[in-house]
């Protein structure tokens, strides 16, 4: 699903946020990737997502070299891929409906099948009741439910997430980890940054260490 040749990724004025990075993600893995604040751990999920591109080395994705992707293809390589940001980035003047609605809306979906999948992507979350409620009105946890949400309303194969526990209370980050849980229950692949290792027991585990993958 996933695969790493080599990567580097290097920021200005000559910041190597990745250096020769090598990995592979099997189909229908969870897999979590480690290390300390700044190790690389973000930008390696946006260079799988296709947000920013590596300076050197391969990033491939469904067997897709990312490199010699064209502007044109990026959306259709992401209907593919769910992301769960650190910072979320809901759309706080629209409801809870409206922000899941929105990469359906985007991606130019019938209005009745896309209803039909944000109302089932909100109750897989728990939110089923909470449709009509604006961002503001949910609290931290709610939060990163309806970014979970959204993530998965395309029914993607592949699922990335930048600290999705982070700044929760331990029992919903509990509650959060068991939704990734069910993710993979049914066959969607994950890759998951976090300190939180212990929220998703039996995944494998990669550590960065100032851009470099620790053996």
């Amino acid at each position: 699903m996933i695969r790493f040749d080599r990567v580097a990724k290097r920021y200005p004025p000559g910041v190597d946020a990745l250096s020769e990075v090598s990995f592979e993600v099997a189909e229908r893995e969870m897999v979590l990737v480690g290390g300390h604040s700044g190790a690389g751990k973000s930008t390696l999920l946006k260079l799988v997502a296709a947000i920013e591109k590596s300076t050197s080395g391969a990033v491939l994705v469904g067997g897709q070299n990312l490199g010699g992707l064209s502007r044109a293809a990026l959306p259709f390589l992401r209907r593919r891929i769910g992301m769960v940001f650190q910072d979320q980035k809901l759309l706080f003047d629209r409801n809870a409906f409206q922000n899941v609605m929105l990469p359906l809306s985007i991606a130019g979906f019938p209005p009745r099948e896309a209803t039909k999948r944000v109302h089932a992507a909100l109750d897989k979350v728990g939110l089923g009741k909470r449709e009509n409620a604006l961002p503001a009105m949910l609290s931290g946890g709610e939060q990163q439910r309806l970014a979970i949400a959204r993530a998965v309303v395309g029914r993607p194969s592949l699922l990335l997430a930048d600290e999705p526990t982070a700044h929760l209370d331990a029992e919903t980050a509990n509650d959060v980890a068991r939704i990734f849980h069910d993710f993979h229950q049914v066959g969607v692949t994950l890759l998951i940054a976090t300190y939180a290792h212990d929220l998703f027991p039996g995944a494998r585990r990669l550590q960065l260490d100032h851009g470099r993958l620790q053996a």
